[in-house]
């Protein structure tokens, strides 16, 4: 019981927060949609930062666990995965109430660099970004490091465009690019390899 109380909180925090931002979500409006007392957050959370961390842990790993099975499933060729992950984000981007990036806007409301949850939105675009380098080192770019940074830098253009705009047009033109950019390093690599 206690768990799944626990559970509750972090879903019902994780959407208010996705919803209305970090510092605009009190602990009294999170109880009140929570149906929970005071006493039984801080039974499991020490502050609302702990809360938001909380939240902040559950997201990153429902949103990479969804979208690399998706893109699984999608397709078993890793260089297809590299550009249909925006497949994904046009899904993604077309849900109702889509209210941008849970991460981005946790860095920046909390700007610090040092700050404990910008430090979990960053980890979170790490790992992210760490699955794109094992796909691009998959798919045999010339520079997987450099494909991975490429294709994360259009991934977080097309998120803030997309929040910004309200149009999910905005994965669409960065698969595009995405597409060039995979196509040039997977074909550099191969004409090396041929050249040798």
């Amino acid at each position: 019981m206690a768990a799944s109380r626990k559970e509750h909180l972090i879903d019902t925090a994780l959407r208010l927060f996705e919803r209305d931002g970090y510092h605009a979500t009190g602990i009294d409006r999170i109880l009140s949609e929570a149906g929970v007392a005071k006493m039984t957050l801080y039974n499991h959370f020490r502050s609302k930062d702990e809360l938001i961390l909380a939240a902040l842990r559950a997201r990153d790993q429902l949103f990479r666990n969804d979208v690399i099975r998706d893109l699984a499933a999608r397709s078993d060729d890793p260089a297809e995965r590299l550009v249909l992950v925006f497949d994904v984000l046009a899904d993604w981007f077309e849900q109702p109430g889509f209210s941008g990036d849970m991460f981005i806007n946790a860095a920046a409301e909390y700007a610090d660099p040092a700050h404990p949850i910008h430090a979990a939105a960053a980890e979170h675009k790490r790992l992210f970004a760490t699955y794109l380098r094992e796909q691009a080192q998959a798919a045999g770019a010339g520079d997987p490091d450099e494909l991975a940074a490429q294709l994360a830098l259009l991934m977080e253009g097309a998120i803030t465009t997309a929040h910004v705009s309200g149009s999910g047009q905005a994965a669409r033109d960065a698969q595009r690019v995405a597409q060039l950019l995979v196509d040039q390093a997977t074909a550099a690599a191969s004409a090396g390899t041929a050249a040798k």
